[in-house]
C-alpha cells in the first residue's frame, strides 16, 4: 500500500501574510486541505481548485469535527494516498493539538511533517504594540492557556509562581475565565495595578486593544464585549504601547483589503465524518 504524507501546518495568527512560505507552498500542492476556523481564510483561495476542503473548525463549546473525528479524516486520506494539509490558526504545538495529530499518524505508519507558524503568543501583542521583552522592564516571558481541558479535576497551572515570577505574562483563550484568573493572581500577590492589555482578532482589520490593570482588565473586556479570540498581556512592557511602539491601529483604513470568507464552489467544501479506519485508537 502507498501512503500519502501529512503536513501540519501554522497557519500564523490571522494576518495572511504572516504564513511561511514553506506553509504557503504546501497548500497550493495538497490533495486535501483540512482547516481550522481560526486560520486566514483567504489562504483557502491560494488552494488548488480541485483540492478537498475541509473543515475541522472549532469553536467555544461548538465543535464541527471533534478531534478524534480531525484524526480520524487526516488519517483516512492519507491512508488513501492523497497529501493533506492540515491547516492550524497560529503555530501547531502551541495549545493547538498538533503533537496528537502527529502520534495519530505515527500509529498508522503515515509520514508526516510539521511546518512550525508564528504564534499569536507573541505576533499579537506586537500588532499591538506591546513587545514581550524590553531591556531594563522585562526580560521573561510566559504563557499559559486561559482554556484547559474541561475534564481536568484542578489546574495544572501554577498561579502562586506566577503571581511571583516577574517579567510578563501572556494569555491565551482566557476571555471567559479572564475574571477567575486576575482575582486568582491577586489573591496570590499579583498587584492589581500592574498594567494590563487585552487584544481582540490580533492581526486582523478587527483587531481592539483595551489596556487597564490587572484589577480592571476584566471588567473593561466585558463591558466591551470583548469575544474570543483574544489574549491577555500582564506586565509593564504593556506601558510601551503609549511611549512610541503602537503601529498597527495608527495605520490609514485604506490600506486594508476587504477580508472574509473566500467564495469557493460548493462541491469543493466538505464537513462530513469519513470512515473511521480499522483499529483507530
Amino acid at each position: 500500500m502507498t501512503f500519502g504524507k501529512v503536513y501540519l501546518i501554522g497557519a500564523g495568527p490571522g494576518d495572511p501574510d504572516l504564513i511561511t512560505r514553506k506553509g504557503f507552498r504546501l497548500i497550493q500542492s495538497a490533495d486535501v486541505v483540512v482547516y481550522d476556523r481560526l486560520i486566514p481564510h483567504e489562504l483557502l483561495e491560494e488552494t488548488r481548485h480541485d483540492a478537498l476542503l475541509i473543515d475541522g473548525g472549532k469553536q467555544p463549546k461548538k465543535h464541527r469535527l471533534s478531534q478524534d473525528e480531525i484524526n480520524n479524516t487526516i488519517i483516512t486520506h492519507a491512508l488513501a494516498g492523497k497529501i493533506v494539509a492540515r491547516l492550524k490558526g497560529g503555530d501547531p504545538l502551541i495549545f493547538g493539538r498538533g503533537s496528537e495529530e502527529a502520534i495519530a499518524c505515527y500509529q498508522y505508519g503515515i509520514p508526516f511533517e510539521i511546518v512550525p507558524g508564528i504564534s499569536s503568543s507573541y505576533s499579537v501583542p506586537a500588532y499591538a504594540g506591546i513587545p514581550l521583552t524590553h531591556r531594563h522592564v522585562s526580560s521573561s516571558f510566559t504563557v499559559i492557556t486561559g482554556h484547559e481541558a474541561p475534564n481536568k479535576s484542578a489546574s495544572s497551572i501554577n498561579y502562586q509562581a506566577l503571581a511571583k515570577l516577574g517579567g510578563t505574562l501572556v494569555i491565551l483563550m482566557g476571555v471567559k475565565q479572564l475574571n477567575n484568573i486576575t482575582r486568582t493572581l491577586i489573591s496570590h500577590g499579583l498587584s492589581p495595578h500592574t498594567p494590563a492589555a487585552t487584544i481582540e482578532w490580533g492581526t486582523t482589520q478587527e483587531q481592539r486593544t483595551l489596556i487597564g490593570t490587572v484589577g480592571t482588565i476584566a471588567d473593561l473586556a466585558v463591558g466591551h464585549m470583548i469575544r474570543p479570540p483574544a489574549i491577555t498581556v500582564i506586565g509593564e512592557v504593556v506601558k510601551l504601547r503609549e511611549q512610541g511602539t503602537r503601529w498597527f491601529d495608527l495605520l490609514p483604513a485604506e490600506i486594508f483589503e476587504p477580508q472574509g470568507l473566500p467564495s469557493l464552489p460548493e462541491h469543493r467544501l466538505q464537513t462530513s465524518i469519513f470512515t473511521q479506519p480499522d483499529n483507530f485508537k
